[in-house]
């Protein structure tokens, strides 16, 4: 059996680097046959290497026949933001395998992804979202009572004597458990990527958004937790390594020997879990509100986080404003269907109403 040909989008980002390292680990079962990257930095060979940054004409181009050449087998995808969502609709549409590791492209267009992805559906490189998958292996979907979303609460979950107005980007970007790229950070401390998640999760396992609910974990061993109707609760459990979601999603169905050192009977000893001050922590609630809102909503709350955090990495705006900018975007959308275009263009306007109105 030949290896499996795996192009990379975003080759240079934290989850980019940590697939190829995968890829590089198992040379009999996988082959980088091509990868994206915003500068260049690597001296790899492979059928495609494409530099540049979406929205670039010629960059866009390459990425485009890259996904869709008929060599390609899986396409992963690890750009962050909005601008992932063109090439993942480009692979699916060409019937590429696509392991999805940015939580926006569903939470921008989840239904038209997954009607994209039909059978084949997606294989989500999120621990989260990677852990309920492996949950729902050999299950039927009829038995799922419902889902519970771990996260570890970020810096500031364990600090309520913290003024979230006073927080320092050097304090927001100072994770107590995972490695990640700035922005994903961030959301993790503002937990809107639990928030992000929670709409992921309702495309990707078809679980009604009421029925999907999220707990503080703080040691990030319990990666998520399926409940059934018989009152019965699977859980994914292992050390906070992405290496391992990647491994599972890259090697599906199997399982790759050793992609990160067993968890160990005695880490698994005083594992707490806490409710979730939404009061302090709005960004879930606003998601959810957004979800069940559809069309474009979901696109400008999405649209509006990217926008915010990048103001408050530039020192605009303080990390407790990043939760107002979202909310005042959605407040202030009028509303759209749901195509692709009117997707596209509720990310536009949201963008344009944070810059046209000062709000950052």
């Amino acid at each position: 059996m030949r290896p499996l040909n795996i192009a990379v989008l975003g080759a240079t980002g934290s989850i980019g680097r940590q697939t190829l390292d995968v890829i590089d680990r198992n040379p009999a079962r996988f082959k980088l046959f091509g990868l994206s990257e915003g500068v260049r930095s690597t001296n790899r060979k492979a059928e495609y290497l494409v530099h540049g940054h979406a929205g670039e004409p010629e960059f866009d181009a390459q990425v485009e026949a890259m996904v869709t050449d008929p060599r390609c087998d899986l396409v992963v995808v690890a750009i962050p933001g909005a601008r992932a969502l063109a090439p993942t609709m480009s692979a699916l549409h060409a019937g590429k395998e696509v392991a999805l590791a940015t939580k926006e492209v569903l939470v921008m267009a989840g239904a038209l992804v997954m009607k994209a992805a039909g059978e084949r559906g997606i294989r989500p490189i999120d621990s989260e979202h990677s852990a309920i998958w492996q949950c729902l292996w050999g299950e039927e979907r009829k038995n799922v009572r419902g889902l519970i979303i771990t996260a570890s609460g970020g810096p500031f979950w364990a600090h309520p004597e913290l003024d979230l107005d006073q927080v320092t980007v050097e304090q927001a970007l100072n994770h107590p458990k995972w490695s990640m790229g700035p922005k994903v950070t961030i959301d993790s401390a503002t937990l809107m990527n639990k928030g992000l998640e929670l709409i992921e999760a309702h495309h990707l396992f078809g679980i009604p958004l009421d029925a999907i609910s999220v707990c503080i974990h703080p040691q990030s061993v319990i990666h998520s937790l399926v409940e059934f109707i018989d009152g019965s609760l699977k859980a994914q459990l292992g050390r906070p390594d992405m290496r391992l979601p990647i491994a599972v999603a890259l090697a599906y169905p199997d399982r790759l020997p050793d992609a990160v050192p067993p968890t160990t009977p005695r880490e698994l000893s005083g594992l707490e879990f806490h409710d979730l001050d939404e009061s302090r922590f709005p960004s879930v609630q606003l998601a959810r509100q957004a979800a069940a809102r559809s069309g474009g909503h979901p696109a400008v709350l999405n649209a509006a986080n990217e926008e915010a955090v990048n103001a408050f990495l530039g020192g605009d705006i303080p990390f407790s404003g990043i939760v107002r900018v979202v909310e005042r975007a959605l407040s202030a959308f009028p509303g759209s269907g749901g195509t692709l275009e009117a997707i596209l263009e509720a990310d536009r306007w949201a963008r344009a109403y944070i810059r046209e109105n000062s709000v950052v």
